[in-house]
């Protein structure tokens, strides 16, 4: 399917933010190494309040790490991402220096590495598709997470493959979806409802 066509902008804006989303359909192909550390590398270069930079990734590409990863994905997501080569974990630090001042902002700053992550990956040909269906405990057990950290997602990363086996719930769900209007979500003076 062509995003871009399936997809329409009501003002111009760059073509790969219509070619982005989040499909289930993973190939096994395996993902480059060149392209998994481009698409960390655009991560790096988000935006940071303070350049507190309080994002981490863990990633696994091995078997016996995708195996833990699937270990504390929920099911219905281990169903489809299960195809997927590369599994991350997005991790934000929520404290900003060594004696545990609170970072109120890490959550948003983490949330742009995830987005600069994903528009690198499509750039360079990727799907990526962000869950928030796991166990956040068993995550950080998992994964070995010390305390001042919060697993905020896990992102499935590879190419697509349309003709990948997929439940009738989730080959239902394979489309490009739409987004909300502007005059939804934008408001000039003061929020509306």
């Amino acid at each position: 399917m062509n995003t871009i066509t399936a997809r329409k902008a009501d003002h111009k804006i760059d073509p790969i933010h219509l070619k982005r989303w989040s499909s289930r359909a993973f190939s096994g192909r395996p993902v480059e190494d060149a392209k998994l550390q481009s698409i960390f590398e655009a991560a790096r270069w988000a935006p940071s309040a303070a350049n507190w930079q309080p994002w981490h990734f863990v990633y696994a590409q091995k078997e016996e790490d995708l195996k833990k990863f699937h270990s504390f994905i929920n099911e219905n997501n281990v169903e489809w991402c299960k195809a997927a080569p590369i599994l991350v974990a997005v991790i934000s630090k929520t404290t900003r220096n060594d004696e545990g001042d609170a970072n109120p902002f890490h959550a948003f700053d983490t949330g742009t590495a995830w987005g600069y992550l994903s528009l690198e990956a499509a750039r360079q040909g990727l799907l990526t598709h962000g869950m928030g269906g796991f166990d956040r405990k068993k995550a950080k057990e998992v994964l070995e997470v010390p305390e001042e950290y919060e697993v905020q997602a896990i992102i499935a990363v590879g190419y697509h493959d349309p003709e990948a086996p997929l439940s009738e719930k989730n080959q239902a769900r394979e489309i490009p979806s739409n987004r909300s209007p502007l005059d939804e979500f934008l408001f000039e003076g003061s929020f509306k409802k």
